[in-house]
């Protein structure tokens, strides 16, 4: 059989047909329905037993290598956004208001290449587990495949996720150890007031003052409360209130979120503002209540397993192309859910292009295709026998 590199740029018309297909066709978190059958089938095509149904539509392939070994997970994301797309490709999305514009329909054919090849070769030791989760943009779905026993079904000993990323060149591949991107937690402040005319606010309470006050406060948490040497974000993202130019409203509602990559600096940002909002509520005389909920752990990259990534990229494209320097992002990705449950690594592969994610412009480089393709396939028939260079 020829190369996997041959292989994936003999058959790129293909691949980048079931992309541009993918993209055509985009669906948002857990109604992904028409592009699980898409996937069910065309892993069926290469012979494959395919489960359904995992975590709603999400699914899991399993390939069987030729000699016995361990069990390899290779994760893609499935969901589109609810992003209006602005492009004039053939191909854009016939779906009003939902786009890929986050790329995973490119992620999703990237690891449906590396299937087609690996179903035809097989030579590699073990079992590679497709794994194929719905539902990544904030709605959790990698937590949710985790708890319905993703991992007790489908056993393996280590997970493996990917994002193109914007920004960085095209064939070029930024792992790391360690943290990779921040935990996401939620947070909302209902304020509420004794609502009164404007010409008499002696008669009542202020929810729009209360509210401006918890925001002035809400700069010293970052600034003042958390270690400077532990990242975290915190914003205000949200205010709602009031509806009349001459009364002051009876309720203020503000909603944001916090980014950190420890646990310690999570809980410090919770406890300080458990103590702002109750500070705020006693000076202005309101009611104020904190809605706190965290959302995903942060993503990261086992020592051991990330510097076998570096190993396997670096045979494929050299060592120019692996990037280990570069600071953590401070999005999130429910991958990390995975990777609570077992060790691995989750990279960014550069995709060339400027236009970021969640753009309503933005389109996958089919370019990355046939390069994702072989990092993936690179990684599944190598993990077997690989040995990390770090010392243990």
């Amino acid at each position: 059989m020829a190369s996997a590199e041959a292989f994936f740029r003999d058959r790129k018309t293909v691949h980048a047909g079931w992309r541009q297909h993918l993209h055509q066709w985009p669906e948002v978190a857990f109604k992904e329905h028409q592009t699980a059958a898409f996937l069910a089938e065309r892993l069926t095509e290469m012979g494959m037993g395919v489960t359904t149904d995992i975590a709603g539509t999400g699914l899991v392939a399993t390939l069987e290598g030729r000699k016995p070994g361990p069990a390899i997970g290779l994760r893609a994301d499935m969901d589109a956004l609810p992003i209006h797309e602005e492009t004039s490709h053939s191909y854009r999305s016939r779906r009003d208001g939902v786009s890929h514009a986050c790329g995973h329909d490119g992620h999703m054919t990237m690891l449906l290449a590396a299937a087609d090849y690996l179903s035809r070769d097989r030579d590699f030791a073990g079992r590679v587990r497709f794994i194929f989760q719905p539902a990544e943009e904030a709605e959790g779905g990698g937590r949710l495949m985790v708890e319905e026993g993703l991992f007790d079904r489908f056993p393996v000993d280590a997970v493996f996720g990917l994002h193109n990323w914007p920004g960085l060149p095209l064939g070029t591949v930024a792992v790391r150890p360690g943290p990779m991107m921040a935990a996401m937690d939620l947070f909302t402040i209902t304020i509420r007031a004794k609502g009164v005319h404007a010409a008499l606010p002696h008669l009542g309470t202020d929810a729009i003052a209360a509210a401006g006050a918890f925001i002035s406060s809400l700069q010293s948490i970052t600034s003042r409360s958390v270690d400077a040497l532990q990242p975290t974000v915190v914003s205000l993202t949200q205010i709602h209130g009031g509806n009349s130019l001459n009364a002051l409203p009876g309720e203020v509602v503000l909603h944001g979120t916090v980014r950190a990559f420890s646990d310690a600096a999570r809980a410090k940002v919770r406890q300080r503002l458990d103590q702002i909002v109750e500070g705020v509520a006693i000076t202005h005389e309101v009611g104020a209540a904190l809605a706190f909920e965290p959302r995903y752990p942060a993503t990261i990259n086992d020592p051991n397993a990330a510097a076998i990534v570096e190993v396997v990229a670096e045979n494929i494209w050299g060592r120019d192309a692996v990037l280990t320097e570069f600071e953590p992002s401070m999005a999130s990705e429910d991958f990390a859910f995975m990777l609570n449950s077992k060790t691995g690594c989750y990279v960014w592969i550069g995709n060339g292009q400027d236009t970021p994610l969640h753009n309503p412009g933005f389109n996958f480089n089919d370019a990355l295709i046939p390069l994702g393709a072989l990092y993936w396939t690179s990684l599944a028939t190598n993990w077997s026998t690989a040995k990390s260079p770090r010392p243990d």
